[in-house]
């Protein structure tokens, strides 16, 4: 899913920064194809690529919800959320807005 980066806060996330806050966040990292890829929680791989100033792709997969325990999934998403704000500088409430501005403008 690609989430918009906040004008001016690509800055923040040039260079090796992204990885070194991923590494932050989720405690480990890596690069693979050109994406960095991490895991925690029930998320088993969270890869993220910067597209440009204004986008930020981020791709998860997930355990067997089976396998996990409700507190697992609620502290996996929060940190999910965490990164994603630090990386786009919008919090979880300004990207689900513009996510749905993006559709209503597609529709109409």
């Amino acid at each position: 899913m690609d989430y918009d980066i906040k004008r001016g806060h690509s800055k923040n996330i040039e260079g090796d920064a992204l990885a070194k806050l991923m590494e932050e966040i989720f405690g480990n990292v890596r690069e693979e194809g050109g994406d960095l890829v991490s895991k925690y929680g029930v998320m088993s791989r969270i890869a993220v690529r910067q597209v440009s100033n204004t986008v930020l792709s981020l791709e998860t997969e997930s355990k067997d919800a089976s396998e996990v325990s409700d507190d697992e999934i609620l502290e996996s998403k929060r940190k999910l959320n965490a990164f994603l704000e630090k990386a786009t500088g919008f919090n979880a409430k300004q990207r689900m807005k513009r996510a749905q501005d993006k559709v209503k403008k597609g529709v109409e």
